[in-house]
């Protein structure tokens, strides 16, 4: 059956809390709790991970049920046709991270984003079915599973429940909707629920019973309700309407990966984050360990000097990115010698206090070898932490739907360096450590990462926001760890954002003139934009529970 579009305005209605009821909600930027915490993109996900926490859950049902919600009510990025990395800490002491990052189908090519001269082809790998890897999440939510308590048919249940009797979107959806009219028109084989003659308005009601059938299709049979039968018929339809390359065998033989975390110790405090195929983990641990030595907390927060050390690491740390880091299954990547202490000590040996540094001349280290994305963090009253990024890439990824099965396919195959040393959309460059290969999973720069006190969980972070998303998450952990600023002004605190090429200093709009002013006379580069990641942030003191949604979007923080 089609989807079916209902629509009235909400008005001040949208402000009325009630948490059974996905017509008259509210927005909590900020919540204390004791017995679990749950911050996301959407208010309405938020409250399901609560929800299924109430019936007896865990922290992971909350981040398994959250997840398939924002697949509903944050179609921008939340998802089934995407992929994520999940970090967890399990009140055990076992830490876990699961890979299930997209992959590129069996019929992909080192060059297929060529001209024939050799040119990247003006967003071929952005727009469109020939820009989609085979999705991740799925398989990501049932290799979750064995964390938690509660049976999928039940986790599933408040997400198929938001997309068969609809809910209220709001403004900020509104607006996100309306600007990719154009796209969406264009590159769909049918029309979906997101198409809309009038423009959409603040309180509009989707409902989306494609997108419920599919649901039920993964409740009813499980992975294969996803990877095999109609629901993977239908992707590979859509495929073969357009020039999309994933078949049913690449669906089929498609799994989530346990791969080892990246832990390292902060002065009193154990990191757990993302191992490669995220660049995150293995840059976070560089960029934490090349500001330790200094006196960053005396320096103080956006102070001059403070801002440069922490501009200069970034520089650093990405500068390795480009050069050494891509999918560890398909090439050998020297993580051991890049998060060596010794080599991290020494990227610094070229700062100088006086001048900004250059990017030609900062290159990657000699090492000897012998944003459309969301967050959620989540934490329960037993101990456990929950970190997941999952994305589709740009905002609605490809922009393609899935026809009849009413949801968003990624535009992933970006994210690989289509032609070593050119920037991709976020102009990050690669080398030939992430070249298109078939099965392989492109590079990230997700950060799901948790912080350890006393081997008890003490902050949960993450953002999307493409290639700031890793010094989104330093920053967001020094504010908190070294300038002793609260959860709230550390998420909501103006971010920066140096990532090697281009060689200049990216900052919000809203950001102090002070420090820029020193920054500027000392030669970088100051370049203002939009908003930088949308952070959220737990943290236990004590038991209590404080959750914070970034100031930037509809982030919502539930707990109870």
């Amino acid at each position: 059956m089609r989807t079916v579009l209902l629509a009235f305005m909400l008005c001040s209605c949208l402000h009325v809390f009630a948490q059974d009821d996905a017509f008259h909600y509210k927005i909590e930027k900020e919540v204390k709790a004791s017995q679990g915490a749950v911050v996301s993109a959407h208010p309405l996900a938020s409250l399901a991970g609560i929800e299924v926490m109430k019936q007896g859950g865990n922290a992971i049902d909350a981040a398994i049920a959250t997840q398939l919600a924002l697949a509903v009510v944050y179609p921008a990025a939340g998802n089934l046709g995407g992929g994520g990395f999940m970090v967890a800490h399990l009140k055990d002491g076992k830490n876990v991270t699961l890979d299930y990052r997209e992959a590129a189908p069996a019929r992909a090519s080192r060059d297929m984003y060529l001209d024939t001269a050799g040119n990247p082809i003006r967003n071929l790998s952005i727009d469109g079915h020939l820009a989609c890897g085979v999705p991740g999440t799925v398989a990501g939510l049932f290799a979750s599973l064995p964390y938690a308590k509660l049976p999928m048919k039940k986790l599933i249940v408040p997400a198929i429940r938001l997309a068969e009797k609809g809910f209220a979107i709001t403004a900020a959806e509104a607006r996100s909707l309306n600007s990719t009219q154009a796209q969406f028109k264009k590159l769909n084989t049918e029309d979906n629920a997101f198409m809309k003659d009038t423009p959409w308005k603040e309180g509009d009601i989707l409902i989306q019973e494609d997108l419920a059938n599919t649901l039920k299709r993964i409740r009813d049979k499980g992975l294969a309700g996803f990877y095999e039968g109609e629901t993977a018929r239908l992707i590979v339809d859509e495929m073969q309407r357009a020039d999309g390359l994933i078949t049913l065998e690449d669906l089929k033989s498609y799994r989530a990966v346990d791969r080892t975390p990246v832990v390292f110790n902060y002065k009193q405090y154990q990191i757990v984050t993302m191992p490669l195929p995220s660049s995150g983990g293995v840059a976070l641990q560089q960029l934490m360990g090349m500001v330790a030595p200094y006196r960053l907390s005396a320096w103080g927060f956006h102070s001059v000097k403070s801002m440069q050390l922490m501009i200069e690491a970034e520089r650093r740390a990405y500068a390795d990115r480009a050069q050494f880091l891509g999918d560890p299954d398909f090439v050998k990547v020297p993580v051991k010698q890049l998060t060596d202490a010794a080599y991290i000590r020494s990227r610094m040996n070229d700062f100088d206090t006086t001048k900004a540094g250059s990017s030609q001349a900062v290159k990657a280290g000699n090492v000897h070898e012998s944003d459309e994305t969301t967050h959620l963090s989540v934490m329960d009253a037993a101990g456990n932490a929950v970190a997941v990024t999952t994305t589709l890439n740009g905002g609605y990824g490809s922009r393609v739907v899935v026809g009849s099965a009413g949801f968003l396919l990624n535009n992933e195959m970006d994210d690989f360096s289509v032609k070593p040393g050119v920037p991709n959309m976020y102009g990050l460059v690669g080398n030939e450590a992430n070249a298109i290969q078939p099965g392989k999973r492109m590079l990230s720069s997700m950060t799901p990462t948790i912080v350890l006190k006393n081997q008890i969980p003490y902050i949960v972070a993450g953002t999307p926001g493409g290639s700031t998303i890793i010094t989104s998450v330093f920053q967001t952990l020094m504010n908190l760890l070294e300038f002793d600023l609260s959860p709230k002004e550390a998420v909501d605190a103006p971010k920066f954002h140096h990532q090697w090429l281009p060689d200049e200093v990216v900052v919000e709009e809203d950001f102090e003139k002070a420090p820029l002013e020193g920054l500027e006379k000392m030669g970088y580069k100051i370049t203002s934009r939009g908003h930088i990641g949308r952070t959220e942030v737990i943290r236990n003191v004590n038991g209590q529970l404080e959750a914070v949604g970034d100031k930037r979007g509809d982030d919502s923080a539930a707990g109870f």
